[in-house]
């Protein structure tokens, strides 16, 4: 019996051996070709493996994107907008480049409702797209009011509703920059 095991032993190391190729033509003998040929799914095709049949997967919970910081402020109230005013502070300092990417924001995302002199004059109220005119950000309401509260108004919407939260659609650095376009505005 121990003669079996110890040539059990040599021919499992001979094959192990065997199975280590250095000619990048042939990478070596496949044990698990079900592992080695995965099938591979699309992002939104039907995936058998799962039990709701889907192949995005949410990340496990808890979890955060490299890179990312979580919003601290993510309810949409009074006194989480007052908060963010007085505990957030524009990061960005500024210059040319970073009014002139602030207008390119603008343009995008503001400018259809805000007008492009921010006086709440847009396409979507002028065409009567839009029952209520948007909220003029020359005027000193906006003006006065802190950059971080501003911010969140960007992020989370306004606290009326008419205002949409654009936080998934513009990255923060991109947020505060439109705050300083949106502060030349009343110039």
């Amino acid at each position: 019996m121990k003669i079996f095991k110890t040539i059990s032993f040599f021919v499992l190391i001979a094959i192990l051996m065997a199975a280590c190729n250095r000619d990048k033509n042939h990478p070596g003998y496949i044990y698990f070709p079900d592992m080695h040929y995965s099938q591979a799914y699309e992002t939104y095709d039907v995936n058998p493996v799962f039990e709701t049949g889907m192949t995005n997967r949410l990340p496990a919970e808890g979890t955060v994107p490299r890179g990312y910081q979580p919003y601290p402020f993510s309810e949409k109230t009074v006194q989480n907008q007052t908060n963010a005013g007085l505990m957030l502070i524009n990061p960005i300092e500024v210059n040319e480049e970073v009014l002139a990417k602030g207008k390119e924001q603008f343009d995008i995302f503001c400018k259809v409702c805000h007008g492009p002199q921010g006086k709440g004059d847009g396409v979507i109220y002028t065409k009567k797209l839009f029952p209520v005119q948007p909220t003029s950000l020359v005027d000193d309401y906006v003006q006065n009011k802190p950059d971080g509260e501003i911010f969140h108004v960007i992020t989370m919407g306004s606290l009326s509703g008419l205002m949409g939260a654009h936080g998934s659609m513009i990255p923060p650095e991109n947020r505060w920059k439109i705050i300083h376009y949106v502060r030349t505005l009343a110039q």
